[in-house]
């Protein structure tokens, strides 16, 4: 295997499929990425860790065809540092040579006899084509909201579904919810068909950084029963779809809030942060006092001392107290794009919505936290 090809274009494929690779894994070659020529004078990199896998396709003058895995992390590291337009990598045996001007550098891989097989086909009757940019954004929005990783069940989901015109994702870890709906472009050939999907948590995060470095205007998801292949631009990422049936997440949403504050975005950020230096990380409670005009924040831990600040809003209602874990509420602050915040109150044991006063299709249900004493 022989090519030359344009530094920046190396990197950012680099970038772009290490996501999917394993750093500390049984199989070591799951740690690689695959390099591997193809037709029309390009090369296609590949990484997998069984569960996401990403492919892309680059430009690259191809003198000898050919197939290797190298580590992607030491390949990124090289690629990045090298001072040149052009690199060449070349491969004898089990050593691929990089070379870029005066730079030269030998790096062991392992054979692309190891690397396990990914299967990129996938039937395209089940399939949309939408606009990318308020698919990333509607995930950014409400990732956060779903379960760990870890726990590998239906919380650690997403749910996504296309309707007509009409984007809507939902997640929840059963002490909070995320829901947006964004109107896209969909250039589906059945637009009137709507499309569901249950994705990992974990993989949609990684496609929103994905999709940032291809700079897609489009993306196309085919959905078999058991596994999704997202395709945008020369990029696609494979992945299975979560089995089972995600909670009817509308229905735990209030219709209505007796009680409403308006709250400036970055004085509640900084203000919590400041009652956070004294909270008990075990529970991450701050107490939330609403009244005329006026929050009142405050927050304990019995080893170190306590903590409280005022801020000004706009409320009317009638005196209301309630507490919140405080990291759910800044991960909202910190991803809303609004400067002013709208904060939906019912009782101190009621969900209470927090909701950007720009966008009403975007809410954050947060659980209170009951107060003893």
């Amino acid at each position: 295997m022989k090519f030359v090809v344009g530094k920046e274009d190396l990197l950012n494929g680099i970038r772009i499929v290490e996501r999917a690779t394993v750093v500390k894994g049984l199989q070591p070659v799951l740690a690689n990425v695959l390099i591997e020529t193809v037709e029309n004078n390009q090369i296609k990199l590949i990484a997998t860790d069984f569960d996401l896998s990403i492919t892309t396709i680059i430009t690259a003058q191809v003198e000898e065809e050919g197939k290797f895995t190298l580590p992607a992390k030491k390949l990124g590291e090289i690629i990045s540092r090298l001072q040149g337009e052009l690199v060449k990598i070349e491969l004898a045996g089990s050593t691929a040579t990089i070379t870029c001007n005066k730079s030269k550098f030998d790096i062991i891989g392992i054979s692309a006899n190891e690397f396990p097989q990914v299967e990129e086909s996938i039937s395209e009757e089940d399939s949309i084509e939408i606009e990318s940019k308020p698919f990333v954004k509607a995930i950014r929005e409400v990732v956060s909201a779903a379960a760990g990783y870890e726990t590998n069940n239906l919380l650690s989901g997403v749910v996504c579904e296309v309707n007509k015109n009409i984007l809507e994702m939902a997640a929840t870890d059963g002490n909070r919810l995320a829901r947006v709906r964004e109107v896209i472009k969909n250039n589906s050939a059945d637009s009137e068909k709507v499309f569901e999907m249950l994705i990992s948590s974990k993989v949609l995060s990684e496609l929103s950084k994905i999709s940032l470095l291809a700079e897609a205007e489009n993306m196309k998801i085919c959905k078999e029963a058991k596994r999704i292949v997202i395709t945008t631009d020369k990029t696609k990422i494979i992945t299975r779809l979560m089995q089972g049936q995600f909670p009817k997440y509308n229905q735990l949403i209030p219709q209505t809030f007796p009680k409403e504050a308006v709250i400036d975005k970055f004085n509640l950020i900084s203000a919590l942060e400041r009652v956070a230096t004294m909270v008990n990380e075990k529970n991450s409670i701050v107490k939330f006092e609403f009244a005329d005009g006026v929050l009142k924040l405050s927050g304990d831990s019995p080893e170190a001392g306590n903590s409280q600040d005022i801020i000004d809003i706009k409320y009317t209602g009638e005196p209301l107290t309630i507490a919140f874990n405080y990291k759910f509420v800044l991960e909202f602050l910190k991803i809303v794009e609004s400067e002013e915040i709208a904060v939906k109150l019912n009782s101190p044991l009621s969900a209470t919505v927090f909701a950007p006063c720009s966008d009403e299709d975007y809410i954050y249900l947060v659980m209170p936290v009951q107060l003893r004493g």
